[in-house]
Order: structure tokens, then C-alpha cells, then sequence
């Protein structure tokens, strides 16, 4: 799919999230789930039947990783080390209400990765439905992982609420650029 090249109207910025005190004096920053599941499942829907399964598979991980990026910048850079990283994720997962977050596995370097998301804004009490839905989360966890190595990562949903789990894992691995085939050793 070709890109746009015309000027963006809404282009992304943390700005866009807005002064919540200021214009939501009454109800404040929060919301119920099903109005986040409305808006997402709704936009899902309409991406879908206009562009098909796989370029709206595309879009959420692109803007999961865009969302990624941005609570890595606002809300967790600043550490190097990897132990605390993950303990300010989990954090701010869990003040953000998105999950309660959980490192099963890491490889030396954290090259692979297995984490879980408990809880999960995106599916958790959702009917089964025999595939992951969490394309959002897989970018969104790309994007902070990135972040914080500076290489990228491809993250895959290997377990949903929405197959019969009820956790939603995911296997993180990062991705070596290269000749196809052709592994890059740092």
C-alpha cells in the first residue's frame, strides 16, 4: 500500500494526549474499558473492510510501536539497565492500567524474550475466538523494547484470552539486519 504524501493532519505528538486536568475537570483520565475496546474494535473493523485482514494487522502493530516509542520517551527512558527497565514497565503498565506485565524468559543479551500481559486492555474477557487478537500490544512492545536496545524487535503473539489462554504472551526477538539469510553478529 502506497503511502500518503500529503500534509497529516494529525500527525502523532504527546501533546495530543492533553492537559486532563484542564478539560476533564469532573471525570478526570478515566475512562471504562469498553469504551477503549469500542473505539479500537470499531476503527479495527472500519480499516478492515476497507483495506483487508493483513494491512489492518499492519496499521495496529505500526501504531502499537508508535505508542510504544512514545511512553518509552515520556514515561521510561532513562536507565540502562535492563533489570530496572523492566521493573519501570512493569510499573507504568500497570499505572496505565494497560496489564500486569511479567518476564518469563530472557536470553543472554535479551535477544528472545517471552513475556506475558495479564490482564490485558485488548482482550482479556473477550469471547474465544480460535486467534490472537493483540496486534496493538505486539508493536507496542516492539516499540519500547527498540527503544530501550536501539535494535529492533520483532514481537509475535503466541498465546491470547481470545484462544482459550488466559494470558496473553509474547515471544520478543530481536532483528539483525543483513543479506536475507544472513545473520549480523554485533
Amino acid at each position: 500500500m502506497e503511502k500518503k504524501t500529503e500534509e497529516r493532519k494529525y500527525k502523532f505528538s504527546w501533546d495530543l494526549l492533553g492537559d486532563l486536568e484542564i478539560g476533564r475537570p469532573n471525570l478526570g483520565n478515566v475512562t471504562r474499558v469498553e469504551v477503549y475496546r469500542l473505539m479500537q474494535f470499531t476503527l479495527r473493523d472500519v480499516i478492515e473492510s476497507t483495506y483487508g485482514v493483513e494491512e489492518a494487522d499492519r496499521v495496529f502493530y505500526e501504531a502499537g510501536k508508535m505508542a510504544g516509542t512514545a511512553v518509552y520517551e515520556h514515561l521510561l527512558k532513562g536507565t540502562d539497565d535492563f533489570r530496572e527497565f523492566v521493573k519501570k514497565l512493569q510499573l507504568v503498565m500497570r499505572d496505565l492500567k494497560i496489564g500486569v506485565l511479567r518476564m518469563e524468559s530472557v536470553s543472554e543479551g535479551a535477544e528472545k524474550l517471552v513475556l506475558t500481559v495479564e490482564e490485558d486492555l485488548d482482550c482479556s474477557g473477550l469471547p474465544e475466538m480460535d486467534y490472537e487478537i493483540c496486534v496493538y500490544d505486539e508493536g507496542f512492545i516492539s516499540g519500547i523494547l527498540e527503544n530501550f536496545t536501539g535494535k529492533p524487535y520483532s514481537v509475535k503473539e503466541i498465546d491470547c484470552w481470545c484462544t482459550g489462554d488466559r494470558t496473553c504472551r509474547f515471544s520478543a526477538e530481536k532483528v539483525y539486519e543483513g543479506a536475507p539469510g544472513e545473520r549480523v553478529e554485533e
